[in-house]
């Protein structure tokens, strides 16, 4: 049964794992220039994903567009987990593969999330 308290866990969980990131993207922390730079994406895909990041945590909080947040959301964790199977490696500079759990974590999350809001989306589609 979904409850209030259920879905702003939810809620929280990806948007706080996609805020926290943001501070190692903006200041161009070493792990994240190496992992766009193996992308062939520094910095500009390193700045541009923080951006999409932020503004995905923001819509997943606010209840009337979590499920636009979180469509965002599972979108950019598809990249990273797809980044780390394919390019990267399941574990990044030795970080015991954290980021790519934090990446599914995410992704899980969102996929909830969108299924608990399935009827909002429903309601979108009938306009």
């Amino acid at each position: 049964m979904k409850t209030n308290t259920t879905l702003w866990i939810l809620r929280l969980l990806p948007a706080v794992i996609l805020l926290q990131t943001l501070f190692f993207k903006f200041t161009a922390a070493p792990e994240s220039v190496y992992i766009f730079s193996t992308l062939g994406a520094e910095p500009y895909g390193r700045i541009g994903s923080g951006i999409f990041e932020l503004i995905s945590a923001i819509l997943i909080l606010w209840p009337r567009t979590t499920w636009l947040g979180a469509l965002m959301g599972l979108g950019t964790m598809l990249g990273a987990i797809f980044s780390h199977l394919f390019i990267l490696g399941i574990e990044v500079q030795n970080d015991g593969g954290w980021l790519f759990f934090l990446a599914l974590v995410t992704a899980l999350s969102c996929v909830v999330l969108l299924y608990l809001h399935k009827a909002q989306i429903k309601e979108l589609r009938k306009r």
